[in-house]
Order: C-alpha cells, then sequence, then structure tokens
C-alpha cells in the first residue's frame, strides 16, 4: 500500500514523497474517493447502507448478501449506525490506495482480451476519461498485437487441429505426433505455419468491426449505466460478434483453405482467393456460414456465465479487503470459462470447418448443415463430433498466457 501511494504521488519521480507531492495526493485522491461515495449513495441521503452496497455491485455483476455488506460496513463504520457518512468513508480509505469500483471491474473487462486462437475478446467499455486520452485504442492496439503473437505460436496446433477436424474419421485415425509427422513430411517445418498470416491479418478488421458494433448495440439497448448488466453484456457481445464474422467470414473460408492446401497448391492467399472464385463462385466464402453463426450462442453465452460465477464465487469466498481478484484468478477464470464454451460449440465449429473445406465438384451433391451432422453421426458416431479436441485444448493455456505476457508488455509499451 505504501508503496502504490509513493508511485501515485511522486511527480518528480525521485522515488520520494515530499510534503507539497503527498498534500497533492491526499487532494486529488478525495476528489475520486467522494465520486465513488456519491456513486453508492443510491438516496442521496449523504450514507451509505447496505442494501446500496448490495445494489451497487448487483447493478455491476457482483452478487453478494446483505450479511456480506455488513461485513464491508463494520470494517469502516466508527459509531455502530450501521451506516457510513462521507468522514467515515474518507478517512477508512484516505491512505489505502484502492481502486474506484468502476476502475475496477474496466480492469476486469480489460482482462478478458485474452485470445485462444479463433475467439478474440475485445475489452466492451471504456470510461469518458479513457475516450478523451485515446487509452481504448491503444487497449486494441495491445490485443490485437498480442493476438497476433499468440496465435502465431499456437498456429502448428491450430493447422493440427483444422486437418483433424477434415481428415480424420475411423479409417484413418490421426493422432498428434502422426498429424505432425505428416505434415512436416509433406512440405517441412515452414507448412505447420500454413494459413496462419490470413489468421493474423482478420484480428485488425475483425476487433474494430465488434467493438464498433457493441457501441451502437449499447446505445440501441439504452441502458442509462455506464457498465452493462450480464444480460445486456451477453446480448451485445454476441450480436457484436455475429456482425463481425459475418463481416470477415470470406477470410474464414480463406484460412481454412489455406491451412489445407498442399505443396505448391497456391502461390498466396490472393491466388487462392481468386482460385475459389473462379472454381466455385462467390457462395463458396460463406460456406459453413450458419453453423458458425449458431456456435457464436453457445460460445458467447457459456463463457461470459461461467466467468462471470467463477469470479464472483471466488471473490465471495476469498476476497476480504479487495473487489479486486488479481491477475492469476482472472486469467484462471478465462481459462476454464473459455474451455467450457468450447466445448459446448465445437460439434458446430467442426461441421463449420468441414463445410469451408468443400471444393464444389461439378455434379457432386451439396451436403447441408444437417446432412453433415447426420452423416458424421452415422459413420463415426458422436467422438466425430469432437474430432481435433485435443489439439484445441492443447493450446488453450499457452495461448491465453503468450496472450498476457504480451499485452501486458505492450499496454506498458503504449504508455496504458
Amino acid at each position: 500500500s505504501e508503496q502504490k501511494i509513493v508511485k501515485a504521488g511522486d511527480k518528480d519521480l525521485d522515488g520520494q514523497l515530499d510534503f507539497e507531492e503527498f498534500v497533492h495526493y491526499l487532494q486529488d485522491h478525495e476528489k475520486k474517493l467522494r465520486l465513488v461515495f456519491k456513486s453508492l449513495d443510491k438516496k442521496n441521503d449523504g450514507r451509505i447502507d447496505a442494501q446500496e452496497i448490495v445494489q451497487s455491485l448487483r447493478d455491476l455483476g457482483v452478487k453478494i448478501s446483505e450479511q456480506q455488506a455488513e461485513k464491508i460496513l463494520k470494517s469502516m463504520d466508527k459509531n455502530g449506525t450501521m451506516t457510513i457518512d462521507w468522514n467515515e468513508w474518507r478517512d477508512y480509505h484516505l491512505l489505502h490506495p484502492v481502486e474506484n469500483i468502476p476502475e475496477i471491474i474496466l480492469y476486469w473487462k480489460h482482462s478478458t482480451i485474452f485470445d485462444v486462437g479463433e475467439n478474440l475478446t475485445v475489452p466492451d467499455e471504456f470510461t469518458v476519461e479513457e475516450r478523451q486520452t485515446g487509452m481504448w485504442w491503444r487497449h486494441l492496439v495491445a490485443g490485437g498485437g498480442a493476438g497476433a503473437v499468440s496465435r502465431t505460436c499456437t498456429a502448428p496446433l491450430d493447422r493440427l487441429k483444422v486437418l483433424m477436424q477434415v481428415h480424420a474419421s475411423r479409417s484413418n485415425n490421426m493422432c498428434i505426433v502422426g498429424g505432425f509427422t505428416q505434415m512436416i513430411r509433406e512440405g517441412g517445418p515452414r507448412s505447420l505455419w500454413r494459413g496462419n498470416g490470413i489468421n493474423v491479418l482478420k484480428i485488425a478488421p475483425e476487433s474494430a468491426i465488434k467493438f464498433m458494433a457493441y457501441e451502437q448495440i449499447k446505445r440501441f439497448i439504452g441502458t442509462d449505466q455506464e457498465m452493462l448488466r450480464i444480460h445486456e453484456r451477453l446480448l451485445a457481445g454476441s450480436l457484436a460478434g455475429a456482425i463481425a464474422q459475418s463481416s470477415i467470414y470470406p477470410m474464414e473460408v480463406l484460412k481454412t483453405r489455406m491451412a489445407l492446401r498442399k505443396t505448391g497448391q497456391y502461390s498466396g492467399m490472393l491466388d487462392c482467393a481468386k482460385n475459389i472464385l473462379s472454381k466455385e463462385g462467390m457462395a463458396a466464402f460463406y460456406k459453413g456460414y450458419i453453423p458458425n453463426m449458431l456456435g457464436i450462442i453457445p460460445y458467447a453465452g457459456i463463457d461470459l456465465a461461467v466467468y462471470e460465477t467463477l469470479k464472483n464465487a471466488w471473490l465471495q469466498r476469498y476476497a476480504v479487503n479487495s473487489a479486486d481478484p488479481g491477475v492469476f484468478v482472472l486469467l484462471a477464470c478465462g481459462t476454464i470459462s473459455s474451455t467450457c464454451g468450447q466445448l459446448a460449440s465445437y460439434p458446430l465449429a467442426l461441421v463449420r470447418t468441414r463445410m469451408q473445406a468443400q471444393a464444389s465438384v461439378e455434379g457432386a451433391p451439396k451436403v447441408t448443415m444437417r446432412g453433415l451432422f447426420k452423416h458424421i453421426l452415422k459413420t463415426e458416431g458422436a467422438f466425430g463430433l469432437y474430432r481435433g479436441l485435443a489439439p484445441n485444448f492443447m493450446k488453450v493455456i499457452p495461448a491465453v498466457s503468450i496472450s498476457y505476457v504480451v499485452y501486458e508488455n505492450l499496454k506498458m509499451t503504449l504508455g496504458v
């Protein structure tokens, strides 16, 4: 705590607080505390009670009981009234360098940018100050850079997953070691990164479209709060994800085709796109679109619900003096929630990849999503819907870890 106070107040960066700097820190911190006090004082009576604490945290998606709120009150209440006035609030927090509640919630939002190879979660809410100072685009740039490095590092596992989704069957039981050996034998070590170029290129447009769509949807919902409630975030996030995916979907098809290509089949991304357009027409760029869109809903819903549930359960059980769960707890919650989301939507993702991979041959029957599901269940059983799941899960922890390290370093470089 003392180090945080010195860091916040040390304007001349000499590692010490002189009297003038200390006074300036106290004045600045008191203003912030006043704003938080007003936001918690729902009745505008100059006092905060247990119900107001419960309501304020519930608005931000954190559920606590009234007994837990009373414990918080007791730690600050000097005169035993079970309410806190401005003086009690200020005296308790003045030398506690705690962040204000909206900033804590924003920290949670910004900590969910981690990229697991397919689904890049964009920070969805920024303060007025962050918008005015340009911090919001720095967060997005840091997230995009983290996603690019993370995807590149885990690209061999991603390509193996695509090959197993499309080519593995009961007769061709492709294993992880065998799959890597096959790729290297066919095209050398560089072939492990096929399709990664387009996978990295689509981060920027997808993030930008998703962020802009999210902003517009928030306005349309018409919420009067800066922070959305959980069900509003789920609705806005799923719709924004659907709009972003629809806009960049041809790039998804290109990524799959590039990952599956044989050595010398295409000279590059443009050649691949021209080839698909001339032989299969524009419709080929939207193969697998329906299962892809359907997959967004269970993925986004389960990912968000599990993340919030785990985070709130940890806060209720272990958090004593802080509403900040810490970065490792957030990383663990994010990894588990993303894994649960992927488990639920994986069969749809597999069917989407198979449909994207289908090259149209004249006279060949067009396989529909329903037809493909039936065919897989009939020939391979339910297990067939989860081909490639092992490399997919193998990349989750390294992808999240790499994303986090690169994201934090990029944020520091960009001055966030």
